[in-house]
């Protein structure tokens, strides 16, 4: 068991240095940062889900101990918050099982926790992770109103002749007040997810994971009580005051969770078409360059929420 345990501790301590690097180079590599920022995840769900919380403790310690010692506190607590403990947790969820006869399932069987809560428990740490990350950083509407600002400014550099109205502008800046809260939750959902996923079949191809491989088309759907996070993210949105960006943020994150199960269900109902592949592209490329097709995605989500629990035998794990 001591061995065991050193082996899970020094696992963790390379996996906590490599995130730190990686979160590093996500600074010096603008064009790449928020690849290299959510590849920092990668490491600690690997270690976490083949190697157990004390690798993945060791790991988000060892990240957060090299990042501010080679950068500052305040960039560690970011990493930290934001990246590293959604990331460790979620190799916690993902490697509890109890006896499926406790849910009504087959005897010396185990039932692992659902895919569902693993993607509705990803959506509430973006949430609070980005929620304290604006409160550190003072986030308010000066911000997007700077970003706006600037967009006209390169347009009138372009265009001499471009000169929007005054009240346009200022409609403009709500708008993007809101919007950008919600764009960075609901990205920031879908690339962790990634990450987790990337990570599950890393360590099943290792050997090393307690985890079953599920059938994702068929089993990710999100949690049914999620929609009404997703609701009261609406409410908060038309409220207004400090309270509305909080609003966009949670129907970001949790809209991005309803949109990766619309496509699962989509990848679900496309299964063993011959035009499947094409069709499957168009979605993701229409998804991406349009935008729009994405809300039909989210739809299929929000009208499909269920919890889906793999068993498995005691002796397979």
């Amino acid at each position: 068991m001591k061995n065991w345990n050193r082996t899970s501790l020094l696992t963790g301590a390379l996996a906590g240095i490599t995130a730190a690097l990686l979160s590093m180079g996500a600074n010096t590599q603008s064009s790449f940062a928020i690849v290299l920022y959510a590849a920092s995840a990668l490491p600690i769900l690997i270690a976490g889900l083949g190697w157990g919380n004390a690798a993945a403790i060791a790991a988000i310690v060892v990240a957060g101990a090299t990042a501010a010692a080679l950068v500052s506190s305040y960039f560690a607590l970011l990493i930290v918050v934001v990246t590293l403990v959604p990331a460790g947790w979620l190799s916690h969820l993902a490697n509890l099982a109890r006896p499926a006869s406790e849910l009504g399932g087959p005897e010396g069987a185990l039932a692992w926790y659902p895919l569902s809560d693993i993607l509705a428990h990803l959506a509430g740490l973006v949430t609070v992770g980005m929620i304290i990350v604006g409160y550190i950083v003072g986030y308010d509407s000066s911000v997007s109103n700077l970003m706006v600002d600037m967009v006209v400014e390169a347009l009138k550099a372009q265009e001499p002749l471009y000169n929007p109205d005054a009240a346009a502008i200022t409609q403009l800046k709500a708008m993007f007040t809101l919007a950008l809260p919600l764009v960075q939750g609901a990205i920031w959902v879908v690339m962790l997810f990634a990450a987790y996923y990337i990570a599950t079949r890393i360590v099943q191809m290792s050997g090393r994971s307690l985890r079953p491989r599920e059938d994702i088309p068929s089993s990710l759907r999100m949690h049914r009580n999620a929609i009404f996070a997703f609701l009261a993210g609406l409410i908060l949105t038309f409220v207004g005051g400090a309270a509305a960006p909080v609003g966009a943020l949670i129907c970001g994150t949790f809209g991005a969770g309803f949109l990766v199960s619309g496509f699962a269900a989509f990848h679900f109902r496309t299964r063993g078409k011959s035009w499947r592949l094409p069709v499957l592209w168009i979605a993701y490329l229409s998804v991406v360059v349009f935008t729009v097709p994405a809300f039909f995605f989210l739809l299929s989500g929000l009208t499909d929420t269920r919890r889906t629990i793999a068993v498995t035998p005691t002796g397979k794990n």
